[in-house]
């Protein structure tokens, strides 16, 4: 019996997806809920599982067709797959036969990744792929990668690509980001000696405790909420001529891929401890660099917080996460000479940036938030106190 395999319903806020990779082709069996295709959104990846034991009879789409919701667009030729018997004993020339055998199977798993358009160059030009270096993502040989060999190295060979559907739509968002909102940004810098030495004296007992490392993020995350709380148009947002007060405090992290920038919502923030919110960070991280992230964790937020720092960026104006009114830019830690109780020592400073929309937070509001995150971070008792 043969059965189709269907584009699954996509969410509402998606209208069409991309036919990103294909796992198996025709001929190759599969597995029940073994993954046969990637569909590329212009906010997630999702995978399209085997309905049932098989063999791909056909694939009706190709990689970078355009599809929708309950589109065909594989046949399975639906039978059980008999798992290999293994003899108890074999001859020593079976032996090596099976060897001989299995070794194409090998060397074609490791085989480098290569685009459709090398393989095609390769082919041609009776070129070995696995002499190329690869310099796309995550080591995948180009065409741009084969003609480069294939003409010595030269360091004038192009490559036209498709943007991807996530970086199209990060494209998209940034400049409607710049075209609808005044944007604006202020700076200041803290001393995060308090929170270093915190960390450093709690660290072991907090992985003990929580089986996982104290971060930075956490206390900015904190920092940000108690400030949020004291300055709520910061955490508010523009719907048509209203202003939306949100009595909450999601934040959304921003997390560098392979494929672009991601935002994964922390649901809450204000209520959730320190250990809470490193885990919830480096849950959403691992599924962001993994592709397994879900719309629903990107959706929403009321705040934003980006890191440039972890890239070594010294001081920038960060861009707004529409419909957001504002985002906190992080950046790296320097020692700095600084004048405390009148003697000039070294501290770990960073520089801070709030980006936010002047067509409803004023300067006022945006510098006392700042004032706030940074009071905070430098006396992180206050956190415990509530002030």
């Amino acid at each position: 019996m043969t059965i189709e395999v269907k584009v699954p319903v996509l969410p509402e806020s998606v209208e069409d997806a991309t036919i990103a990779g294909w796992h198996k082709q025709p001929g190759d069996t599969i597995r029940r809920d073994e993954n046969l295709v990637d569909l590329e959104t212009d906010k997630v990846v999702l995978e399209v599982p085997a309905p049932a034991d098989g063999t791909v009879k056909e694939i009706k789409a190709a990689e970078g067709d355009t599809v929708n919701s309950d589109d065909v667009i594989a046949i399975i030729e639906e039978g059980v797959i008999e798992a290999p018997v293994k003899e108890a004993a074999q001859a020593p020339a079976a032996t090596a036969s099976a060897a001989a055998a299995e070794a194409p199977s090998a060397t074609a798993a490791e085989a480098p990744k290569l685009s459709p358009s090398a393989r095609r160059v390769a082919q041609e030009e009776n070129v070995d792929p696995g002499n190329v270096e690869g310099t796309g993502r995550g080591g995948r040989v180009t065409k741009g990668d084969v003609l480069n060999f294939i003409k010595g190295g030269g360091s004038r060979l192009e490559e036209r690509v498709k943007m991807t559907r996530l970086r199209s739509r990060i494209a998209e968002r940034m400049k409607e980001a710049q075209n609808t909102a005044a944007i604006l940004t202020s700076f200041n810098e803290v001393d995060l000696k308090a929170v270093m030495d915190l960390r450093r004296k709690y660290q072991e007992q907090f992985i003990d405790r929580h089986g996982i490392k104290l971060g930075l993020m956490s206390f900015f995350v904190k920092a940000s909420c108690e400030a949020l709380r004291k300055h709520p148009v910061v955490n508010a947002s523009i719907d048509g001529d209203d202003i939306v007060y949100h009595n909450y405090q999601d934040i959304g992290i921003a997390v560098s891929t392979e494929r672009g920038l991601m935002v994964p919502v922390i649901r809450n923030a204000e209520n959730m401890g320190l250990a809470d919110i490193e885990q919830s960070i480096a849950h959403f991280a691992g599924k962001a660099r993994d592709g397994s992230i879900s719309l629903e964790d990107l959706q929403g937020g009321t705040f934003s917080i980006t890191n440039g720092g972890v890239f070594g960026s010294l001081v920038s104006t960060p861009l707004l996460n529409p419909p957001q009114s504002a985002i906190l830019g992080m950046h790296t830690i320097k020692e700095r000479p600084v004048v405390v109780d009148g003697e000039i020592v070294a501290r770990p400073m960073m520089y801070l940036a709030i980006s936010y929309d002047h067509r409803l937070v004023d300067g006022k509001e945006a510098v006392q938030f700042l004032v706030a995150v940074k009071e905070t971070l430098e006396d992180p008792a206050r956190l415990l106190l509530g002030l």
